[in-house]
């Protein structure tokens, strides 16, 4: 696998860290989680539900790694992860700004003893700034950085997404990050300092709306499944349910208004192009509205879809799961009776791979530090200290 030979040494926890190793762990890394002792994780109690005592929370972004546990506030436990970052290729932690420096672990320290490692911090606005103190989640930064604002129904309140976004993209960057310093150091024999603070990650995702704003100086409002800039570019309803369709070009707009057999809207002024149809877009609607609830779901998939028109049902997660198991594409994946998501990167010579369950904690404590040279004696009276 393309990560085979790595070390990384993971002091995160909750979900944009764990997200972002277990990534580099798919790819091949050795992913070392380093956990408190007696509680772990945070997430390790998310829920319910539960499975084995874990929960599904941790579940779902903690495989590939083994579990070390670890009292950081101990001389012992600062000792051995020195030592473990010394063998290291990757650290990488999510504790609020000053945290790491607080327990004896800045950058400074680490690339003064291991120069070739890679230090990625993940926080919530960045090491600088009136905010950099702040502690924050997912949902805190969803509404920060104006995606709740934006997201919801014009009449309806500011409404999160239904997923954890602003840290599953901060791990995406992550990854990148560390990826691409890893590439920089063949050159230089060096690691260096990869920060993605959650804003500035979920911020760089606005795109073409923050653009609206910088270029032209148009607030972006909540507009529901609606597009500011396409339309028809929004969910319709049909006769037994929703349906989605993407009418991105003129081209796919001919199409589409001939599968519904509304070729009259071609001629005219206001729908003849998308800005035209942009500034109707409620005449518009009202002319399609009827016409999708004359069949159902499946009649419009098949006709829209077979004339090149981008469209879909609004699917229930149970329905997209049971989809997946029968693609053949891995993104249901069975590791030893536990179900997981599989990994959506598909490298032709050296896939990715799901090998490992997410570990109990602190299962991987004894064999770690056997291999660092440490007797049973040292183990058994650090273990009964409570300092692993």
């Amino acid at each position: 696998m393309p990560l085979s030979g790595l070390r990384v040494i993971d002091l995160t926890r909750i979900l944009a860290g764990p997200f972002a190793t277990m990534m580099l762990g798919d790819m091949g890394a050795e992913v070392l989680k380093i956990e408190r002792p007696g509680s772990g994780d945070d997430a390790r109690n998310w829920g319910p539900p539960f499975i084995d005592g874990i929960s599904t929370y941790f579940l779902s972004v903690n495989r590939n790694k083994r579990s070390v546990t670890l009292d950081l506030k101990s001389e012992v436990g600062k000792g051995v992860l020195w030592e473990l970052i010394e063998t290291a290729d990757v650290v990488i932690s999510n504790f609020r700004v000053g945290v790491m420096d607080s327990l004896g672990f800045s950058y400074e320290k680490v690339a003064e003893r291991a120069p070739r490692c890679v230090y990625g911090l993940i926080n919530g606005y960045g090491r600088f700034g009136d905010r950099a103190q702040r502690p924050s989640f997912d949902v805190v930064v969803q509404a920060e950085s104006g995606l709740m604002d934006l997201t919801g129904y014009a009449d309806g309140k500011p409404t999160k997404v239904g997923v954890s976004i602003a840290d599953e993209i901060a791990g995406l960057y992550m990854v990148q990050g560390i990826l691409l310093a890893l590439l920089e150091r063949q050159q230089t024999e060096r690691g260096q300092l990869v920060e993605v603070a959650l804003h500035d990650a979920l911020l760089s995702m606005f795109t073409f709306q923050a653009q609206r704003y910088l270029s032209a100086g148009l607030q972006p409002q909540r507009m529901g499944n609606r597009h500011p800039s396409i339309v028809p570019y929004e969910t319709f309803e049909a006769a037994d349910g929703t349906i989605v369709v993407a009418v991105g070009n003129e081209g796919i707009w001919e199409r589409f208004c001939t599968v519904l057999g509304v070729q009259h809207l071609l001629g005219h002024e206001r729908f003849a192009r998308n800005p035209n149809r942009v500034a109707n877009r409620e005449q518009l609607e009202k002319e399609l509205a009827p016409v999708f609830l004359e069949h159902p779901i499946a009649y419009w998939e098949e006709q829209l879809s077979a004339s090149g028109v981008p469209c879909g049902r609004v699917r229930a997660l149970n329905e997209v799961i049971e989809s997946e198991r029968r693609t053949g594409r891995d993104m249901v994946v069975d590791i030893d009776g536990l179900e997981l998501l599989g990994v959506p990167i598909k490298l032709s010579r050296s896939p990715a791979r799901v090998k490992v369950r997410p570990p109990q904690l602190g299962e991987h404590t004894e064999a770690v530090l056997t291999a660092l040279g440490h007797t049973v004696e040292e183990i058994t009276e650090w273990r009964d200290a409570g300092v692993i």
